[in-house]
């Protein structure tokens, strides 16, 4: 990086911030030609690939065999030295995302090739390992997946194009054999003999590009939703009415914030990926937050994210009610009702762009601002399409549609998915695909790429860092002609010239941190600040003292104004 994090560190001590229903699977075929491609096992994993496995025969009954993989050693088994200044612009920023489905938790429309010798239904993930004839060959099948599906090169290339977050679905046997006594998993606990360590290198690999990691619970212990994407494929859901498979879950979360806590790109965990609405879901995650807190060091602010089971409203409310670093995770699908299936795709864009981007704002206002819609795609049935001229440009529209309004009334948002078998032929589901295509090709948060030569990008830096302050009579100036925000809501106050000297004060406060803030996230993978309004809460806490109680409404009326100033500045120097 081309500015020091010295330099960073400065400025965010300046601001008091630095301190130690769910979704089934997809009925398949769902591409544009209404057919999915098919990625024989030996074609994924033999000659062009790999070439040391094979198989014989077929889950139905068949001799499946597979040459031993030897997998190379693992490294980046550790994680680089905490950098909280890093930290808290990874956790705090806009967030341009994919998801890494079928990674570490597989689902068969995403990867069939590793369902061709799996057991019972070849549905879910405890499906491979159970399969494949012994557990041995099952871990063989597994690590080669885990070690060719997404590697340093992806990670590049998303980067490249203004992906700056990922999130990552693992299970609960994905933090290894430990975690699965009594459980399901337990039988083939020796597979995941070296899945953590696989994760660790990920999280490393999405580090050197300058990409954050959400951690995702997709699974688990008991599943959450009895869905084959949470693990298993009986279809039962046994986690919040077994009080052993909820203590074993909340260990499992508690371990993941111990572990990652400090590691510098992890943006957050998320506690469960699409559970049940059940009554006991609101206890579970009080109970989780607290048990997960407890973990996290004094003074660090470590997000945890919740899913809302698809209930929108009742989890902003809850997050409305809470001062801590909680996100609302909302999914956005339009392919599984009937009607879905029956409404044309020019509706469903205008369904986005009207009532559910109303929907959004609202829940988004409740929430603090702490919201993102985390799992959405591009995927159309081909009833949807079949009525529409040009089906290509109204998916284009429908995608685009979708991605603007999730971008303006949210602080970020997540693909599914990045990569799945079929990739070339899906633009619907597979992220790389769809660049390009129905998807813009960059992802910017100032809406345009950095230069490629390295002396243009230092001189943007450079002037970038040169930004500075206005004084404070100048600040005050903006304000002239601005309502402050204690007079909309009821509290007094006025413009500057019937302000006393400590409201004015804590407006030139709130200015200078909001243009700091539009500085040094810029200066970071051009990123732009998303979590507003937990950022300027969190702010306004460690200012505790500075800011005389009764004026906090100065402040963040002066953040507001400060922020949209910089980043004016921002984009002018990029332009």
């Amino acid at each position: 990086m081309l500015i020091s994090v010295g330099y960073f560190t400065s400025l965010l001590q300046a601001l008091g911030l630095v301190q130690g229903s769910y979704k089934p699977a997809p009925n398949l075929p769902l591409t544009g030609n209404g057919t999915i491609a098919y990625i024989p096992f030996h074609d994924l994993f033999g000659t062009s690939n790999n070439t040391d496995a094979t198989f014989d025969g077929s889950a139905s009954g068949g001799n499946c065999t597979v040459v031993p993989y030897d997998a190379p050693p693992i490294t980046d088994q550790d994680f680089a030295p905490f950098e909280s200044t890093i930290a808290t612009i990874y956790r705090y920023r806009r967030q341009q995302s994919v998801n890494l489905g079928s990674w570490f938790v597989q689902e068969n429309w995403m990867v069939p090739s590793l369902f061709t010798c799996a057991s019972g239904p070849q549905e879910a993930e405890i499906d491979v390992a159970s399969g494949w004839g012994s557990v041995d060959d099952a871990r063989a099948v597994l690590e080669r997946h885990w070690d060719t599906f997404i590697n340093q090169t992806d990670f590049d290339y998303l980067a490249s194009i203004g992906i700056n977050t990922v999130r990552l679905p693992i299970g609960y046997w994905t933090l290894g054999p430990s975690f699965v006594t009594d459980t399901p998993f337990e039988p083939y606990a020796s597979v995941y003999t070296n899945s953590w360590a696989r994760v660790v290198r990920t999280i490393n690999m999405a580090s050197r590009s300058g990409i954050g990691v959400l951690m995702d619970l997709h699974g688990a212990v008991g599943s959450q939703n009895g869905q084959a994407h949470s693990g298993i494929s009986d279809g039962q859901t046994r986690m919040f009415n077994e009080t052993g498979n909820v203590n074993k879950t909340l260990h499992v979360l508690t371990s993941l914030a111990q572990r990652l806590q400090n590691v510098t790109n992890v943006v957050g965990i998320e506690i469960l990926n699409e559970p049940e609405n059940v009554p006991e879901l609101l206890e579970f995650y009080e109970t989780a937050i607290t048990l997960m807190g407890q973990q996290v060091s004094p003074g660090t602010s470590f997000p945890l994210y919740i899913h809302d089971a698809f209930d929108l409203e009742r989890f902003s409310d809850f997050i409305s009610n809470r001062t801590d670093f909680i996100v609302e995770d909302h999914h956005s699908y339009f392919v599984f009702t009937s009607q879905d299936n029956s409404e044309p795709a020019s509706q469903h864009t205008s369904d986005v762009e009207g009532p559910i981007d109303e929907e959004l704002f609202q829940a988004g206002s409740k929430a603090r601002g702490n919201l993102v819609i985390d799992e959405w795609s591009c995927a159309l049935t081909d009833d949807s399409l079949s009525t529409q001229a040009n089906p290509n440009e109204a998916r284009r529209e429908f995608c685009t549609g979708q991605m603007n309004v999730y971008t303006n009334t949210s602080a970020g948002w997540g693909f599914w998915s990045y990569y799945k078998e079929g990739c070339e032929t899906d633009p619907g589901w597979c992220f790389k695909s769809a660049v390009g295509q129905s998807l813009p090709a960059t992802f910017f948060s100032y809406d345009k790429a950095p230069p490629t030569d390295l002396a243009q990008r230092q001189r943007l830096y450079i002037a970038i860092e040169s930004m500075a302050i206005p004084s404070d009579s100048d600040i005050l100036k903006n304000f002239d002609n601005v309502t402050l925000a204690q007079e909309n809501q009821g509290h007094g106050g006025g413009t500057p010239g019937n302000t006393t000297v400590a409201q004015q004060q804590s407006l030139v406060k709130g200015y200078s941190d909001g243009f700091l803030t539009a500085k040094i996230f810029a200066q970071q993978g051009w990123s732009r600040l998303g979590f507003k309004g937990q950022y300027v809460e969190d702010s306004l806490r460690e200012l505790s003292g500075s800011i005389i109680s009764g004026n906090e409404d100065y402040y963040r009326n002066g953040f507001d104004v400060g922020l949209a100033g910089g980043e004016a500045f921002v984009v002018a120097t990029l332009a």
